[in-house]
């Protein structure tokens, strides 16, 4: 599937901005499976300067600095993405425990990269309720796979989907509580609910193909991806409860919606502020 995929993220102040420093993470991320045609990110008002490097874990940041008086911000990022699943053949039959212990013992490299990923997180606190939560699909022996699949699936029925009912604020035991959320709370829940049984669990942004029973389309979309020793990693989108294939374009990873927020900075100047986030998602 080739997207033509535009992001506007717009900053309306209440007083005027005098100098703001902000971090884009609106490039999608080249990887096998997904290519970057093009890809652009205009600013206004116009940057002082514009900087691109990669972050920790391999993200694509752009840096930019506003030197002129604003009252409003506004960064849009236009990419052409092409995706190619790479959902051949049956799924690895390693079970969670094994999984779990490889993870634990192995020094390849690859193995100690994911092992950073079943730690807490600023926006993925342990709490009792998630291991709670994920017991119930952690029999023994069961394979990993069919356990995160199962999980993805309680979470799509166990929770409403509700925009604009939380705030990324909003505690993860709430949204445990109250049973309703976005795609970023879902995605923070099916990834305290992995790393409670020690598993290696990650954050993933992007976008979805739009559809008529597809939810979280045409906004910025998150899902989970869990490491699976041998076979690297296998996303999962608990909001649609489906294996992430060709219909996702991925932003960025890492351990939470804070590694990967699309747009993020600090002010002088500006008071309380205002937020409109455009999304559009075209399949090509």
């Amino acid at each position: 599937m080739i997207f033509h995929v535009t992001h506007t993220t717009r900053y309306i102040y209440e007083t005027a901005v005098s100098h703001g420093l902000n971090e884009a993470r609106l490039t999608p991320r080249r990887f096998p499976g997904q290519e970057v045609r093009e890809t652009a990110l205009r600013v206004h008002p116009k940057p002082a300067f514009m900087h691109q490097r990669k972050d920790y874990y391999g993200n694509d940041v752009t840096a930019f600095e506003v030197l002129e008086k604003h009252d409003r911000l506004e960064a849009t990022a236009e990419s052409t993405v092409e995706v190619t699943s790479e959902l051949t053949g049956p799924l690895p039959s390693i079970s969670w425990e094994e999984a779990r212990k490889l993870i634990a013992a192995e020094s390849d490299p690859a193995f100690i990269e994911a092992s950073e990923f079943i730690h807490n997180s600023p926006y993925v606190p342990a709490a009792p309720q998630l291991n709670d939560y994920a017991r119930k699909t952690f029999a023994p022996e069961r394979p990993l796979l069919e356990c995160v699949q199962d999980l993805s699936h309680r979470i799509h029925e166990d929770f409403k989907y509700r925009p604009k009912s939380t705030s990324i604020d909003v505690a993860l035991t709430d949204v445990l509580r109250k049973r309703q959320g976005v795609c970023q709370d879902f995605a923070h829940v099916m990834i305290g609910a992995l790393r409670s049984v020690r598993l290696a669990a990650r954050y993933v942004s992007g976008y979805v193909r739009p559809g008529p029973k597809v939810q979280g389309a045409q906004a910025s979309h998150a899902w989970v991806a869990v490491f699976v020793p041998g076979n690297g990693w296998w996303s999962f989108d608990p909001t649609n409860d489906v294996m992430v294939s060709d219909s996702h374009v991925t932003l960025a990873w890492g351990r939470d919606y804070g590694d990967v927020a699309p747009v993020k900075g600090i002010t002088l100047g500006g008071g309380g502020q205002t937020v409109e986030v455009e999304v559009y998602v075209r399949p090509l």
